[in-house]
C-alpha cells in the first residue's frame, strides 16, 4: 500500500526533526499494526510478570508455548514461592537460562506473596524491588496489565529501530527511553513499543531490512535507495561464453 517514492523526497522528509517526524510515524504504525498489543500472552498481573521475566533471551513464542501448562500448575504468587526444586527449572527449560530465571521466579513469589499481599504491585518503585525485575519489565507489566504509562519499553526491536529512526542516538536501553518519553505522546508511551516491535519484526529486520517496502521509508534517514534494497537481483546477466570449436557453437556457463 505503499506509494512509490523518490529518494529525493525520501531524503527529505528524513533530514526533519525527529519532533516533527513522529506523529506521522506513530499514524503510519497504527494505520499498519491496527491490532497491536503485547505479544505474550496472560490473563492476569502475575501471569504477565512471569512470561517477561522468561522472555529474556527468549522468543515470545516460545514463551507462549511454555506458560499455558506452567499457569494452570502455578496459579498465585505462593505457589512459584513453594516451586520444589529442580521441578519449576524442568517446567520452564525450553525459555533458556532456566537455572536463573526459576530463582527470580521464586524470589518474586515469595516478595509479592509476604510483601504485598499475593498481588503484583502497581508502581514502579515497588516492581524494581522484585527479583528479576528491570526497568524493561516492570514498564511491560504496568503498561499491559495495570494500563499505567509511567515509561516506555525498550527491547532490542525498539532500541534498533529508534536508532535507524533518528528517534534516539542513546547508547543504552535507558537513554533511549529518555529520548522517547520526551518525543512520544504519554498517550502513545504503552503503545509505541508495541508498534516499534512489529515493525520490526515484519520489515526493519536486524541484518536485511526492507526500505522499498517500508511505510516509514520516506521519513526514515537510515532508508536505503530503492536499488540498493534490491540487491544482486538487479545487474545485469554476465554474457555467455561461446564455444566455437569444431565449428558448433556451444554456450557454457560464466564462471564467477
Amino acid at each position: 500500500m505503499k506509494a512509490a517514492r523518490t529518494r529525493s523526497a525520501s531524503a527529505s522528509g528524513a533530514s526533519t526533526p525527529a519532533r516533527v517526524r513522529i506523529p506521522a510515524i506513530l499514524e503510519r504504525l497504527h494505520r499498519e499494526f491496527p491490532d497491536a498489543k503485547c505479544a505474550l500472552d496472560h490473563g492476569s498481573p502475575l501471569e504477565l510478570l512471569v512470561a517477561t521475566v522468561l522472555s529474556a533471551q527468549c522468543t515470545d513464542a516460545r514463551v507462549n508455548k511454555v506458560t499455558p501448562d506452567l499457569f494452570a500448575k502455578y496459579k498465585t504468587a505462593a505457589d512459584y514461592a513453594a516451586a520444589k526444586p529442580g521441578e519449576l527449572e524442568d517446567d520452564i527449560r525450553s525459555t533458556g537460562f532456566f537455572n536463573n530465571k526459576a530463582k527470580s521466579l521464586r524470589g518474586l513469589g515469595a516478595a509479592i506473596r509476604d510483601r504485598f499481599g499475593g498481588e503484583v504491585p502497581r508502581t514502579m518503585d515497588d516492581l524494581l524491588t522484585l527479583p528479576g525485575v528491570a526497568r524493561k519489565t516492570a514498564n511491560c507489566v504496568l503498561g499491559n496489565a495495570y494500563g499505567i504509562a509511567v515509561g516506555v519499553v525498550v527491547d532490542t526491536h525498539v532500541f534498533r529501530l529508534s536508532h535507524r529512526l533518528g528517534l534516539s542516538a542513546g547508547k543504552n536501553p535507558e537513554k533511549v527511553e529518555d529520548d522517547l518519553i520526551d518525543l512520544v505522546p504519554r498517550s502513545e508511551w504503552i503503545d509505541v513499543s508495541h508498534l516499534l516491535i512489529l515493525h520490526g519484526r515484519k520489515t526493519c529486520d536486524a541484518r536485511k531490512p526492507k526500505c522499498g517496502a517500508c511505510v516509514l521509508e520516506d521519513l526514515c534517514p537510515s532508508a536505503e535507495p530503492a536499488a540498493a534494497s534490491v540487491g544482486a537481483s538487479a545487474r545485469p546477466a554476465q554474457p555467455s561464453r561461446v564455444n566455437l570449436r569444431k565449428g558448433n557453437p556451444k554456450k557454457t556457463e560464466t564462471r564467477r
